[in-house]
């Protein structure tokens, strides 16, 4: 990893530039953690700038909750998140020209394409070359590409981590994953939580989501799983569809709405079909707000056979709602066993158990919900993120440059 001497312990008290890139505003993780770091951290110990690309096809932008944050915000249309060597090439030399224009002291880097192009464009910019991190809110290294493109991405990130002065996971579990797979060694890493605003999920009622029930068909007395998510493969929500039908006869109170969008949805909606679920399961797409949504949910559901830190278990923990997930990445960091149910992933036989005990065991639910809220509360304050970002930055510059106010 590389190693950069701290500013010289008289340099001027200006306040510290960094420059975060991220592939694209979409709705997720990433989006939210960015806007919050951005909008929140001291202004008068830090100046940044948020650097973003094109959502993709069927994705939704929250472009505007960095807006809203109070971030300054650079639009690179040629950056998204597919591979296009043209358009890839004039988003590395547009990187450069801002880094050279804004001059960061770090450079912080955000999902993979960003990370890839980000990290080689503040290297490649000149001198003094500003610190690079990267954060892995997940990775892409476990094969759904295929062995070869798999073998082809690791071998990017183990290059990429030599250039970098630090890389980060945003839970425990991702960077044993990406220590598992070689990225870089375990002493390279460091554990930075999401920074994420949880105190308007904390408030919620259930009385805020009866217009969602009624909207999705859920009656009083039915058990609403909610799954939110991107619609494609490797969150197997068509697992999740089969689970459904398999319980559909023993516990017809069950009914499901699935909030997003992606490549995978009329597929989904085609199975669904197949399984005789019109009548149980909603597909409801994309949503800004999943607060409706969790304020009627009686249970909340992901199947994802990888993840990194999933933003919406946090979001649903903090309104009190309990969980079924597969334990993959970040998620056991997110759902402690009082506090939902964790099964292994592609297991539909586990998933169904998990579920069917919560839908028939109201006083557990609320048990664990009421353990969710604490645990959410207690491990993932946006004040704590931002005084861990702060303490990542000082290191990052050898300490000289103060410490910003967790606000």
């Amino acid at each position: 990893m590389a190693r950069l001497a701290g500013r010289p312990a008289n340099a001027p008290a200006e306040p510290v530039r960094v420059m975060r890139i991220l592939t694209r505003m979409n709705i997720g993780g990433p989006a939210y953690h960015v806007s919050v770091l951005g909008g929140r951290m001291d202004p008068r110990r830090y100046s940044t700038l948020l650097v973003h690309g094109e959502v993709g096809p069927g994705e939704e932008s929250i472009a505007e909750l960095a807006q809203q944050e109070g971030c300054d915000v650079e639009f690179v249309p040629s950056l998204g998140p597919a591979i296009r060597p043209a358009a890839d090439l004039r988003a590395l030399v547009e990187l450069i020209r801002i880094v050279r224009r804004f001059r960061p002291d770090i450079v912080e880097t955000h999902t993979a394409k960003a990370g890839t192009l980000g990290r080689l464009a503040a290297w490649l910019a000149g001198r003094p070359r500003p610190r690079i991190v990267h954060i892995y809110h997940g990775h892409v290294l476990g094969g759904d590409f295929g062995r070869p493109m798999t073998f082809t991405f690791t071998q990017i990130e183990r290059g990429l981590a030599r250039i970098s002065d630090c890389v980060v996971g945003v839970s425990q579990g991702t960077v044993d994953e990406l220590v598992e797979r070689g990225v870089a060694p375990r002493d390279a890493f460091r554990v930075v939580p999401l920074a994420l605003d949880l105190e308007r999920f904390a408030a919620l009622s259930r009385s805020d989501g009866a217009a969602f029930r009624e909207h999705v068909g859920a009656r009083v007395a039915d058990v609403l799983l909610v799954c939110a998510c991107r619609l494609v493969h490797h969150k197997r929500v068509d697992l999740l569809l089969r689970v459904v039908s398999h319980l559909r006869d023993p516990h017809p109170a069950i009914r499901l709405a699935v909030l997003g969008d992606g490549a995978d949805r009329p597929e989904l909606e085609r199975l669904a079909d197949e399984l005789g679920l019109s009548d149980v399961v909603a597909f409801v797409g994309y949503t800004t707000d999943v607060a409706p949504a969790l304020a009627a949910a009686d249970v909340v559901v992901l199947g994802s056979q990888t993840e990194g830190t999933p933003v919406f278990l946090i979001e649903a923990a903090a309104a009190g709602v309990p969980c079924v997930a597969t334990r993959v990445g970040g998620t056991p960091e997110v759902v402690p066993p009082d506090a939902g149910i964790l099964v292994p992933p592609r297991d539909v036989t586990a998933l169904g158990r998990a579920i069917a005990r919560l839908a028939d065991d109201a006083a557990l639910r609320e048990r664990m919900g009421r353990n969710a809220r604490a645990h959410a509360r207690e491990r993932f304050a946006v004040e704590g993120a931002l005084s861990e970002h702060d303490a990542l930055y000082r290191d990052l510059l050898g300490g000289d440059r103060g410490r910003a106010e967790a606000t």
